[in-house]
């Protein structure tokens, strides 16, 4: 019987899927269109920002930015994995995507999703050594450091990927290509599947706990001990400096892991797919667009630092003059 489905379903795979989205409401698809081409070129303009202004100054060259820059370069990759594909579907009549497109974008939106939970750790853990023990932090968190972080963060997403990718991809479905969808999403794949997906949904879970909790746990245990060394500084000015450093990833964090946890720590059959796209809409957009906007307004470095370069600029078109 098994092996029947199987055959069944290789001869229709392969042929690709149908992006269903939001085709059933064709004036809601041209105003996402809009949306998601402005919020689109906001994330590049903005995360290539951080990028060159941590490359370019050197009051940055520091862990905190770097991982920031890891991120920013993260937001990028995960938003050009998925978004250009998105806008093809939403702008015209087509809405289908090759099997090897879907793989494509379904092992790297796994995958940067992964590093970005794992890497929010790292910077916690970052946070958590400038505010408790800012003395030995050069110390501490020193070059070598920071790249083993960094390292440990994207190898483990992209670990996590290969193994539940190709999972998602094999399960039968029976001829079934309409993916309630608009892009391939690890839950709306498996709720395709014409076999007991049981056995799959128990391996996610598992897997989520090593890359979704355990660094959420991670980033509270280490936010329990920054409150507790903010509460110990007896100067308002003190208090106010350590919250600062805080608060913009604080505020990451809360953006991207509320939408995550929902999507993928619920069972299959109780997963809602209108607001399954608009979480992913949220999470796969808004947040990469508005993490530069939360670390800059919120950042006085970073807005030296674009100072710097915007009056180096003026200074060189003058002399060019």
């Amino acid at each position: 019987m098994w092996l029947q489905v199987m055959e069944k379903d290789n001869t229709s795979s392969f042929e690709g899927f149908i992006l269903v989205g939001f085709s059933d409401r064709p004036r809601l698809e041209l105003i996402l269109f809009m949306v998601v081409l402005t919020l689109y070129l906001l994330t590049l303009l903005g995360n290539m920002t951080i990028i060159l202004l941590s490359a370019l100054d050197s009051q940055l060259h520091t862990p905190m930015y770097f991982f920031l820059a890891n991120l920013s370069f993260l937001d990028m990759c995960f938003t050009t994995g998925s978004i250009p594909q998105m806008l093809y579907n939403l702008w015209g009549s087509d809405k289908t995507i090759s099997y090897l497109g879907c793989a494509i974008q379904l092992y790297f939106v796994l995958a940067l999703g992964g590093v970005e939970c794992m890497l929010l750790a790292v910077m916690a853990y970052d946070r958590y050594v400038a505010v408790c023990k800012p003395l030995h932090y050069s110390i501490i968190i020193h070059p070598r450091l920071c790249g083993q972080l960094a390292s440990v963060a994207w190898l483990s997403g992209f670990g996590n990927s290969l193994i539940m990718a190709p999972q998602t991809l094999m399960l039968p479905r029976c001829g079934h290509r309409r993916v309630d969808h608009f892009l391939c999403e690890m839950p709306a794949l498996i709720g395709m599947a014409c076999v007991d997906t049981m056995s799959l949904e128990a391996l996610a879970f598992a897997l989520a706990i090593f890359i979704i909790l355990a660094p959420l746990v991670l980033i509270f245990i280490s936010y329990g001990y920054i409150a507790h060394a903010v509460l110990r500084i007896k100067s308002a000015a003190g208090r106010k400096k350590a919250f600062n450093t805080c608060s913009s990833h604080l505020t990451v964090v809360s953006l991207f892991y509320g939408t995550i946890i929902y999507m993928y720590l619920q069972p299959a059959n109780t997963y809602s797919q209108d607001q399954g796209k608009f979480l992913t809409l949220f999470y796969t957009i808004v947040t990469p667009s508005v993490n530069p906007l939360i670390y800059t307004l919120r950042n006085k470095d970073i807005k030296e630092a674009m100072k710097k370069v915007l009056v180096k600029g003026e200074q060189d078109t003058r002399t060019r003059r």
